[in-house]
């Protein structure tokens, strides 16, 4: 059975429910997908920015929850390099909103956008407090027709588990979605909740977290899609 190195781009904390779900929902969705799977974490101040052979060992890379991170630019560089060398990539909460980031700076031509967490004072926030809060919550997700996310979940929606406080700052929507970021979930409010590329091979981005079906034991199809990519 072959074994793919997954790199989990975050700060590994126990107490996170996230951080103990991902390697869970990697060996189910390994289990699915009929393959081995290796995660490594990857503390994002121990990324060197620029240092392409450090990421480009692994099958797929996916950035975690748990913002702020040590080092948002070594998040940043890490997800840039995911997309700019088509390695399967997926993004979960606080994983969602630094690949907005970084879209927006690198492609979007939005240069000083910024995260409300990290900096509340700037004046292009990609991405801002929600509305309310959706740490602990639940809720249904629409997905777009024919989009990555709907055909691995194989349903028009979903309901799935939150734990944050930051989204996507509408003001930017119709920016951002100019080129080939596509959102395909929406929440019954129509706030996005799930956004992807669609000139990459698998790049995708929640902001629920659709790990925490590991708990139940579950594997959950967007991550066996996510493993199927590589």
């Amino acid at each position: 059975m072959p074994t793919h190195r997954i790199g989990l781009i975050g700060d590994f904390n126990p107490d996170v429910i996230a951080h103990r779900a991902i390697p869970k929902a990697l060996a189910l969705a390994g289990e699915v997908a009929g393959v081995q799977i290796e995660p490594v974490w990857l503390a994002t101040d121990k990324i060197e920015i620029g240092a392409a052979a450090a990421l480009a060992e692994f099958a797929g890379l996916w950035c975690v929850p748990a913002s702020p991170y040590a080092s948002t630019d070594g998040a940043l560089w890490a997800i840039r390099f995911a997309r700019e060398n088509e390695i399967p990539f997926l993004g979960t909460c606080g994983g969602f909103q630094h690949a907005l980031i970084e879209y927006a700076r690198n492609v979007a031509g939005i240069r000083d956008a910024e995260h409300a967490e990290t900096n509340p004072g700037a004046s292009t926030l990609v991405v801002a407090p929600l509305a309310c809060s959706l740490v602990e919550q639940t809720g249904t997700i629409r997905l777009k027709e024919n989009s990555l996310i709907r055909k691995a979940c194989g349903k028009p929606e979903i309901v799935e588990g939150y734990h944050c406080r930051y989204g996507l700052n509408p003001a930017f929507r119709e920016r951002l979605a100019a080129g080939e970021l596509h959102f395909t979930g929406w929440d019954e409010h129509g706030e996005a909740r799930a956004f992807e590329l669609s000139e990459h091979p698998f790049f995708v981005a929640t902001l629920f977290q659709p790990e925490r079906s590991a708990m139940r034991g579950e594997a959950h199809p967007l991550i066996t899609a996510f493993v199927r990519a590589m």
